[in-house]
């Protein structure tokens, strides 16, 4: 998951204060493992996320959905040129 940088500079700042990093991973719900990280680094801003690149955009999908509501999955999947799992 993903955290916004407000939230990683509130809980640095909340460690830097003299908080515990116990106490800040409880009182901002997330990990130990979080907290110690984000406390070592220079620079929160989230490390780009890596994965598999999606066959079909996303945009384009919703798009082809909103103009095509009663479209089949088969009949969306031949318009993206792709195959159905069905």
């Amino acid at each position: 998951m993903t955290y916004s940088v407000d939230l990683r500079k509130r809980v640095v700042d909340f460690v830097a204060a003299g908080g515990s990093k116990a106490e800040a991973s409880r009182r901002y719900e997330v990990s130990i493992w979080c907290v110690n990280d984000w406390c070592k680094r220079k620079n929160l801003t989230p490390s780009p996320q890596f994965g598999r690149k999606r066959k079909l955009d996303g945009k384009a999908v919703a798009q082809h959905i909103q103009e095509n509501p009663d479209a089949l999955l088969r009949e969306r999947a031949q318009y993206f040129g792709v195959h159905s799992q069905e």
